[in-house]
């Protein structure tokens, strides 16, 4: 041990003889409380160990039961030692066997009532859970016990665990970015509001999802369900007196945070995990009431593509992906720059939020609603080692709300009235920006003027996450940057999920959507892998979780036929190990997809681009997409090969199915 340096870590595991006893008095630096029995000399000789080497024995920092801890014995093999005869040795054999058989027929009889009530179409929801729960057992990210201190200390006692979320969560819930003090003021609307209506609620109620966690009332959304039409008479009448008074009832100011792993970098780090704020249902579906109600007052600017009605992700890819196709197609510069805000939900300034929401021409009578919505509002943390204490939140957006999405597009909005350039120029998606311009100095100038109209106001710009790109970039036209420092040039970035290349290509994303398939099949393999299942709900599952995300975006790209083969090829894997044959087999494909009832992938890649490209054209003349379609940029194409075009892809798809842009105008 000491020939070995010491900034290695070093892990040595044994069946010692020593009992280093429970409890840890005058030992805590070294060993947890968790120890078993009395002290021996061999366990002082490993505690003695640990000291002079600096270690701790670990497995006595976590509580397990008495069998987990040491050998077991049961008493059945105590009597045995006592009375050792033939007789008693063959009677123990054949209770054995009698054993074994009626625990397997009890399992076997469990498994097929199960698997005949999942081959029904009212089993198909226990389906879904069952592989969410086997993907969930297989994690054992949820069941961290131990955390780092903001020192990257580890922290291994349930108090300081505790101690340690309550500290970042409250941290961060409750810390405001510096920002300028607003002098100029606004006026409020003062209007008559409306009555709650029934109508209204019942609307509310249909946009709850069941099925999902509740808050610290215990109360889930399937009761007032259930209720029917007395639950919304309730409701209605709850609501308008809420409305009126303009207090809500205490019991909805508590919440519950669970951090949740974001999957990438350290597990025990804090900083690694996102907070969602399990509310109260009957709280959501007031804020859905709200929601509907200041959605019809105010109107977002077209640049945002976050939660908007007849907006998505794949309006705002499409756009971009176009967009740099034209400029690659003319030997032309683009330039995007992607803009990354720090903590944007959790760093909003109440303050803004009610300008924002008044400057929208929101009723004062909603602003005062909402304002009691986040007055005095207190949570905990649900940890694995427990809850921690309450902790009040003064700063920021509600994770988890109905509402917050629709108050961050409000502040969004306001905030960016005076930097925003039109669709495709800029674009967001929450607070997802991306500012494209023809010139470096004026995407720099531009993401300058849009740090500052957000710092101003208590939103922050992340320099290191910000990141820029170049299409058809000529040779040291370098990068841009922010603050004097330089923003990170890359060649491809995930925008909303979809890979985009500064060559204009998607390659990339092929891959990428590969991985995503591969990512999809783990998280249902043990349903996919399961013999008793049959082919058919294999192939529904397949064609649910897998391939969903496989064709995620490729409606807005164009594939070769070697990207499209890359993509078949990954299905077939993901099928013949769901179906349980191999290549040895010589089983023809046809055969495997007909089996699991899945059709081609690249016929499904082909609907999908043709229903979007129909979508694009019957929209309006201004829609981003038609736009993006129609635009004409002076310069020409590079001599050679000519570079792949999405309107290629359309052509062929057209000549192949014998359609044409004049039936993608009609509908049916």
């Amino acid at each position: 041990m000491e020939s070995i340096p010491t900034g290695e870590r070093v892990v040595i595991g044994a069946d010692f003889n020593g009992h280093v006893g429970e409890g840890n008095t005058g030992d805590e630096e070294v060993m947890g409380k968790f120890g078993v029995k009395e002290r021996n000399l061999e366990g002082q000789m490993v505690v003695d160990f640990a000291k002079r080497m600096d270690m701790a024995v670990v497995n006595t920092y976590f509580q397990k039961r008495e069998e987990h801890r040491v050998t077991y014995k049961s008493g059945a093999k105590k009597k045995w030692d006592m009375d050792r005869t033939e007789e008693n040795r063959q009677e123990y054999k054949e209770l054995q066997r009698r054993v074994k058989r009626e625990v397997s027929k009890a399992k076997q009889k469990a498994y097929d009532e199960l698997y005949t009530r999942l081959d029904t179409r009212e089993g198909e929801k226990d389906l879904y859970r069952l592989a969410r729960q086997r993907d969930r057992d297989g994690k054992d990210v949820q069941q961290v016990r131990v955390i780092k201190d903001r020192d990257g200390r580890v922290l291994t006692s349930e108090e300081s665990v505790q101690r340690r979320w309550k500290e970042y969560f409250e941290e961060l819930m409750n810390e405001e970015n510096e920002r300028e003090k607003r002098v100029e003021g606004v006026n409020s609307v003062e209007q008559k509001v409306d009555k709650i209506r029934k109508d209204e609620v019942r609307k509310a109620l249909k946009r709850m999802k069941s099925g999902k966690a509740v808050g610290p009332d215990d109360i889930p959304v399937e009761v007032w369900k259930c209720l029917g039409e007395a639950a919304v008479e309730f409701l209605t009448s709850l609501f308008n007196r809420v409305l009126e008074s303009e207090r809500m009832p205490e019991e909805w100011r508590r919440s519950v945070l669970v951090p949740i792993f974001k999957n990438k970098g350290d597990v025990q780090s804090c900083s690694n995990y996102r907070g969602i704020k399990l509310m109260s249902h009957t709280m959501k579906l007031w804020e859905r009431v709200v929601e509907a109600r200041l959605r019809k007052v105010v109107e977002i600017c077209e640049q945002q593509y976050g939660f908007m009605p007849r907006k998505s992700t794949t309006d705002a890819i499409f756009a971009l992906r176009i967009l740099m196709e034209k400029y690659r197609d003319g030997q032309r510069e683009l330039h995007c720059v992607f803009v990354d805000l720090e903590k944007a939900y959790d760093r909003v300034p109440r303050e803004e939020l009610w300008y924002c929401m008044r400057k929208s021409g929101v009723a004062e009578k909603y602003v005062r609603v909402v304002q009691d919505m986040y007055e005095r509002s207190r949570t905990v943390v649900r940890c694995a080692v427990g809850q921690t204490e309450e902790f009040k939140v003064e700063v920021g957006l509600h994770q988890g709300s109905a509402l917050s999405p629709f108050l961050f597009a409000i502040v969004m909005d306001q905030l960016s009235e005076e930097v925003r350039q039109e669709s495709p120029w800029t674009m967001m998606f929450a607070d997802d920006i991306v500012i494209c311009s023809e010139s470096r100095e004026q995407v720099e100038e531009n993401l300058e003027r849009w740090r500052f109209a957000l710092e101003r106001r208590g939103m922050k710009v992340s320099c290191s996450k910000t990141e820029y790109m170049c299409v058809n970039e000529r040779e040291g036209s370098g990068t841009v940057r922010l603050q004097g420092e330089e923003v990170k040039k890359v060649q491809e970035f995930k925008y909303l999920g979809s890979t985009v290349q500064s060559n204009g290509e998607c390659g990339k994303e092929v891959k990428k959507r590969v991985q995503a398939g591969w990512n999809g099949w783990r998280k249902v393999w043990g349903v996919l892998c399961e013999r008793k299942i049959s082919a058919r709900i294999k192939g529904k599952v397949y064609r649910t979780v897998v391939r969903a995300a496989m064709l995620y975006g490729l409606e807005t790209v164009s594939l070769r036929k070697r990207q499209e083969s890359e993509l078949e090829v990954a299905e077939l894997k993901m099928l013949r190990f769901s179906l349980g044959v191999t290549r040895l087999d010589r089983i023809r494909n046809e055969y495997i997809r007909g089996t699991a009832h899945v059709g081609r992938l690249g016929d499904k890649v082909r609907e999908a681009r043709l229903r979007w490209f129909g979508h694009v054209q019957r929209r309006e003349s201004e829609y981003i997409g038609r736009r993006m379609l129609d635009m004409e940029l002076p310069g020409r194409r590079q001599r050679g090969r000519p570079k792949r075009r999405y309107m290629d892809g359309i052509n062929e798809d057209m000549k192949l199915v014998g359609a044409s842009v004049e039936d993608a105008e009609d509908r049916d």
